[in-house]
């Protein structure tokens, strides 16, 4: 195993059967090594800085009935919400002050929220704040919005595959879902322009180690500008309830694989890897990550955005807790940047 890790290290990339290899041996020791090669890696390209985007979950509606999550239109027992523009500008602006410049739009597929009315707040966000990173997560929206939100000033988009394998997405997603229109339009976002994010969950249910094998050597290719990993974490009021969640040192091991693989990559220490385990956020950035995301959404509507059960918000996932969470990454070594921390 230290052979193959040693090789990771070396050229940047292994083979599908080496990387089984990997995810099927590896010990408490090997899992160290591969945290420490990859923390290391990222030190000596982004020092030890770690880039900060403000998160404003903008709608808790969704049209979609995805298996795993909490906001699935059949669900309903969520606590449904959708923010005003000027809801989302005053979190921008709060935000602004207390040092964001990357502010993370992240949604349902919610279709009250037009592309006009999204053009309509992105250009107000870009006309008030010239001089920040605007970031989208709002699902599959099609080239032609897609493309008029980026000319009305979006820089970025996040859309997680979640899972390569055709078999494993149609197992996680209703069959009005398509495998097919998932990564065209992360491909057409990149011909876009945009900085683009993509990633899977660990542990996803049904998902083999194979399947995660299958992600790497998507992401190797694909090379997204933004790679969000994080462990798959149940939600009760979904056809998965109870199902195990994943695991914070899977997780950890895929930060450092992917880091190794893609050294420039923005990589993000996730509020569900700190939802597992008390110090998951600061495993995840010591495992090579080097982005967190605050919640920067109206403090009575971050409960609301319950796509897993126990999710953090408050504490030092919140924005206004700054100084907590600066201080949680002095302790290790770090410190928060407010540079907007773009894709090198």
């Amino acid at each position: 195993m230290k052979e193959l890790i040693a090789k990771l290290c070396r050229n940047g990339t292994l083979g599908a059967d080496e990387l089984l290899s990997l995810l099927s041996d590896y010990t408490t020791a090997d899992l160290e090594k591969i945290n420490d090669s990859a923390r290391q890696l990222s030190l000596s390209i982004f020092g030890n800085k770690v880039y900060t985007r403000g998160l404003i979950e903008v709608s808790s509606y969704c049209r979609n009935n995805c298996y795993y999550c909490g906001l699935r239109a059949a669900n309903s027992e969520a606590q449904r919400y959708r923010l005003t523009k000027e809801q989302i500008l005053s979190c921008c602006r709060k935000g602004y002050e207390l040092g964001f410049r990357t502010f993370v739009l992240q949604g349902g597929e919610d279709m009250v929220q037009t592309d006009d009315w999204f053009v309509d707040v992105v250009s107000s966000i870009r006309s008030e704040f010239e001089d920040v990173a605007i970031t989208l997560s709002l699902g599959e929206r099609g080239e032609e919005a897609f493309q008029r939100f980026y000319d009305a000033g979006a820089n970025r988009y996040l859309l997680r595959h979640e899972t390569f394998n055709k078999s494993h997405y149609g197992i996680l997603h209703p069959d009005a879902m398509s495998h097919e229109t998932r990564i065209d339009s992360l491909v057409t976002l990149k011909k876009i322009g945009y900085q683009v994010g993509t990633g899977i969950m660990v542990g996803s249910p049904f998902q083999t180690l194979e399947h995660i094998v299958e992600d790497i050597l998507f992401i190797e290719r694909f090379r997204p500008q933004m790679i969000g990993i994080g462990p798959y974490i149940s939600q009760h009021n979904t056809p998965f309830a109870g199902k195990p969640n994943g695991t914070m040192e899977m997780t950890l091991m895929l930060i450092s694989i992917f880091r190794i693989m893609n050294p420039q990559a923005l990589i993000p220490s996730t509020t569900a890897l700190s939802s597992i385990h008390p110090n998951g956020r600061e495993r995840g950035i010591l495992a090579g990550a080097n982005v967190v995301m605050p919640n920067l959404s109206p403090e009575e509507c971050r409960s609301k955005y319950a796509i897993y059960d126990n999710k953090r918000s408050m504490g030092s996932e919140a924005a206004e807790q700054w100084k907590r969470l600066d201080e949680m990454m002095n302790g290790i070594g770090y410190t928060l940047s407010k540079e907007r921390g773009d894709y090198k």
